[in-house]
């Protein structure tokens, strides 16, 4: 059997291309579909999953996205292999309309074989969190920010382009099965391994038309998406609690409050948009007191990638109960550096815990940075997996600021 394409038959690379890819979509499919149950039942559950359920569900949405990304590259060896070879004649051209519709159906499979994994590979790549990619070349992609916006814009891109996949997929196999048992033609036995005795395909030429055809089925589903709302972000929403300025000796004039926890080994950063510093302090000229920090955070400015929803869920931040965080410390200079020495309360729990920080004074400007590590079963944060099969303990918790002394 040769290798390449001819007028009338397919070569055996085409033929491979195409089984591969139908094997890859059929596993796929499913995977997506049971993982997206599985995971809608982990983060809106009204009780607290447990690490088995969890596991399940992270470990069923990687291998979906892992053939996913697999399908995205046999899909471009596939499209640019077509490109190089001579395109079979349809054995039923001499039937417009016929011949129209499948060439249409064709250039929508070829297009959503790219759009479908890519935009799923775009919306993991600009989130965080939940079921990485099974492959050791990392989880980002370059250019993509790790963006809320981004990830829902894409996120429903996929849902829709997989649709146009599904619906052209039905319309491909009905076509075909209609060529075999109602024609009774060569067209879906030139495309089974072996050779095939099929006729020479009528003489034909091939237009763009199927393709733009394509295309504006492609802008419909887009404009549809657009027009009910499903393409607007959902982001800039005010939080749950919004906390109010203070009156501070050092105005905080921009910084960063994040948290990076560990997810099934793997990490996952978020940072908290709304929280407020009233801050004294006057450089001693010997270690000892050098002033004091209240800092107050509302828990629902967390952004959190995909597992943000959890978060804030009873068995974690609890928002509902606990709306706010507070750290309130005095600080001291040491010999080497700076510490925040006083009680961290979360949920209802309070601890002594010890910050320790870097210091940058110039003049009336002050810029600070500091990591802390804590152990997240100590505020009884996510206490249904005592383990750390799926949920580390360890939380890191890191702030940087720039303060101005008021005049």
């Amino acid at each position: 059997m040769q290798s390449t394409n001819s007028f009338s038959s397919y070569g055996s690379i085409a033929k491979t291309f195409h089984w591969l890819t139908a094997l890859l979509i059929f596993t796929a499919l499913p995977l997506g579909w049971v993982a997206d149950n599985l995971a809608h039942a982990v983060l809106h559950s009204a009780t607290a999953p447990t690490e088995l359920e969890i596991a399940r569900a992270a470990r069923v949405f990687s291998l979906h996205k892992t053939v996913g990304v697999t399908v995205f590259f046999v899909a471009l060896a596939r499209i640019l292999w077509a490109f190089t070879q001579t395109k079979p004649g349809l054995l039923n051209a001499d039937n417009k309309p016929e011949a129209f519709a499948a060439e249409t159906v064709h250039w929508l499979l070829y297009g959503s074989l790219v759009l479908v994994p890519l935009t799923g590979w775009i919306h993991h790549a600009a989130t965080e969190g939940f079921a990485p990619i099974l492959w050791p070349f990392g989880q980002n992609l370059p250019f993509v920010p790790k963006s809320t916006a981004v990830a829902e814009v894409t996120g429903v891109l996929h849902w829709l382009f997989m649709w146009v996949l599904v619906v052209s997929l039905v319309l491909h196999v009905a076509g075909a099965l209609k060529h075999h048992i109602v024609d009774k033609d060569g067209t879906l036995r030139r495309m089974l391994p072996g050779l095939s005795d099929v006729p020479e395909p009528p003489h034909q030429t091939h237009s763009l038309i199927p393709a733009v055809a394509a295309l504006v089925v492609w802008g419909v589903v887009v404009t549809g998406g657009w027009a009910t709302g499903k393409l607007t972000p959902n982001v800039g929403e005010a939080p749950d609690v919004q906390l109010t300025e203070v009156q501070s000796e050092w105005q905080v004039q921009n910084g960063t409050l994040s948290i990076t926890i560990s997810q099934l080994n793997s990490p996952v950063t978020g940072s908290f948009s709304d929280w407020t510093a009233a801050i004294t302090f006057d450089e001693p000229t010997e270690p000892g007191p050098a002033g004091s920090v209240d800092v107050t955070i509302a828990i629902s400015s967390l952004s959190l990638g995909t597992v943000t929803d959890q978060a804030m869920g009873p068995d974690f931040f609890d928002n509902a109960r606990f709306p706010t965080a507070q750290f309130k410390a005095d600080l001291y200079k040491t010999e080497n550096r700076y510490e925040a020495r006083g009680p961290l309360t979360i949920r209802d729990k309070s601890i002594d815990v010890v910050l320790p920080f870097s210091l940058d004074l110039q003049g009336d400007t002050a810029t600070m940075a500091g990591t802390i590590e804590l152990n997240r079963l100590e505020f009884d944060v996510g206490t249904s997996q005592p383990t750390e099969d799926s949920l580390g303990f360890t939380v890191a918790v890191s702030v940087e600021l720039t303060a101005a002394r008021g005049q």
